[in-house]
């Protein structure tokens, strides 16, 4: 087996690239704490190595997110011996159906269905290219709460993506949109 590197705009986070499936097709989850993620001994084993803070599960890669302080140099063989043997023994990436985290008590509201359309077919798929994502949080008069996930979070140009990205985007095809705003890590 063969795992790729890519780098990401957050120098915190490094994306793992094996020539296998990680999530699927099911939603991409965010692990930021091994003690809180028992449906998934995946991203646990991932977690308790020493530096790595974060670990996102993407369709067919894995982002780790490390201490400010910590090496990418010293990490990276730990990380690729530990996702090499997590993939060659078959070790279970989630134990059961978990809710991704995406939140909405207006899924039948029009706007919210095209806010959710236009993340899912053109923002999702770009921002996955570098290791994070964004999940749709809610919407409240005019402004769109986001959820940034793997690489966007914590990453330095993740504000700027997101005020001139995203919510220009977000207002030219939505007019009902004001403002896009970040909710917590």
């Amino acid at each position: 087996m063969f795992i790729q590197t890519e780098e990401t705009p957050n120098p915190q986070s490094l994306k793992f690239l094996p020539d296998r499936k990680v999530m699927g097709e099911a939603e991409p989850l965010s692990f930021t704490d091994s003690e809180l993620c028992q449906n998934s001994p995946f991203a646990k084993q991932l977690l308790e190595i020493e530096g790595v803070v974060g670990v996102f599960l993407g369709s067919d890669f894995v982002t780790i997110t490390k201490k400010p302080d910590a090496d990418w140099f010293t990490l990276k063989p730990f990380i690729l011996n530990t996702l090499m043997k997590l993939f060659v023994n078959d070790f279970p990436v989630i134990l059961d159906k978990m809710d991704s985290g995406t939140v909405s008590n207006d899924s039948d509201d029009p706007i919210v269905k095209q806010i959710k359309e236009l993340l899912d077919t053109r923002i999702r798929p770009a921002v996955a290219q570098d290791g994070g994502d964004i999940v749709f949080d809610s919407f409240q008069e005019g402004i769109v709460y986001l959820k940034m996930q793997g690489s966007c979070s914590g990453c330095p140009s993740s504000s700027a993506t997101l005020k001139t990205g995203i919510e220009n985007m977000l207002k030219y095809y939505v007019p009902e949109v004001t403002e896009v705003r970040q909710v917590g890590h």
